[in-house]
């Protein structure tokens, strides 16, 4: 699992060219802002996008929302600007868009560290192209500094060339793909956004999905969605009580001396009792937002 159990349950892209939108995004109920400089900003506005996220930033007024600032990408106009800017923005991470190396990574970190930015600015990697699926495990590895990865299911859809499905089969293989580079290092992941904001049941069903498959959480586009990310990303009351129980099984048969404990029938193991406690922490940290 990752590392820590910070809450990443929703992570919500919030155009950075819309003053309005940064604004409000200091009362929204997201664990996450993901400052946008990249696909929600068309080219006229990048400047002033940078410029109105780094002000905000500065400003701060966020609370405990964890801020990460997304850039363009390697070869764009405003690539080398953004870096500079987000080195010294006071963001918790850099999000960077359609990773396909682990080289991208150490490039961007060495345009980062030369414009001053300090040991903790953590970085975020995309992965949205098949490139970037199979590179993956080395993009992970790539740095202490990567800290997440994201899924960009859109792109990833368009360049393999297949029709989306409420399944979502033509992406899971990508998927598991990502979060096994992820969890072998130690990092967050989360699963890509929902495009289609007609219906809150087949939103339900894919924060279910990326439960289910490992996600910390999910990416979002629009604040509708995070009440249902939250909630279905979060520990439920039924597992909060088996991870309790769980502990305290452990804790009485090592009490014993016994090796192992024995909880309604079913061995209880390190492993189990590793998961029960990162489920309470996060419960507790969830709790204290």
């Amino acid at each position: 699992m990752s590392a820590d159990a910070r809450p990443r349950r929703s992570a919500l892209y919030v155009p950075a060219s819309n003053a309005r939108a940064l604004e409000k995004a200091r009362g929204l109920a997201a664990d996450v802002l993901l400052l946008d400089l990249e696909d929600a900003v068309a080219p006229a506005a990048k400047e002033q996008a940078r410029r109105q996220a780094l002000a905000a930033l500065a400003e701060g007024g966020y609370g405990r929302r964890e801020l990460v600032l997304r850039v363009n990408g390697a070869g764009t106009p405003w690539a080398a600007a953004d870096l500079a800017g987000a080195a010294r923005s006071g963001a918790a991470a850099v999000l960077l868009p359609k990773v396909e190396s682990a080289e991208a990574v150490r490039e961007a970190e060495r345009a980062l560290v030369a414009a001053g930015a300090p040991e903790g600015l953590a970085l975020w990697c995309m992965i949205e192209t098949p490139r970037g699926v199979l590179g993956a495990p080395a993009i992970a590895a790539a740095s202490p500094r990567v800290a997440c990865l994201v899924a960009g299911t859109s792109d990833l859809t368009k360049d393999l060339g297949a029709r989306p499905t409420a399944g979502r089969a033509e992406v899971l293989p990508s998927l598991h793909w990502l979060l096994l580079a992820a969890r072998a290092e130690g990092l967050c992941a989360l699963d890509g956004v929902d495009l289609d904001l007609s219906g809150d049941a087949r939103f339900e069903a894919a924060c279910r999905q990326g439960r289910e498959l490992g996600f910390d959480g999910k990416t979002l586009v629009h604040p509708r969605q995070l009440e249902a990310a939250n909630r279905l990303f979060a520990p439920d009351p039924a597992e909060l009580e088996e991870a309790r129980r769980v502990v305290a099984a452990h804790a009485e048969a090592e009490a014993r001396g016994a090796g192992v404990a024995v909880l309604d029938g079913r061995v209880v193991e390190a492993l189990h009792v590793a998961a029960a406690r990162r489920r309470l922490a996060l419960a507790e940290a969830i709790a204290e937002r």
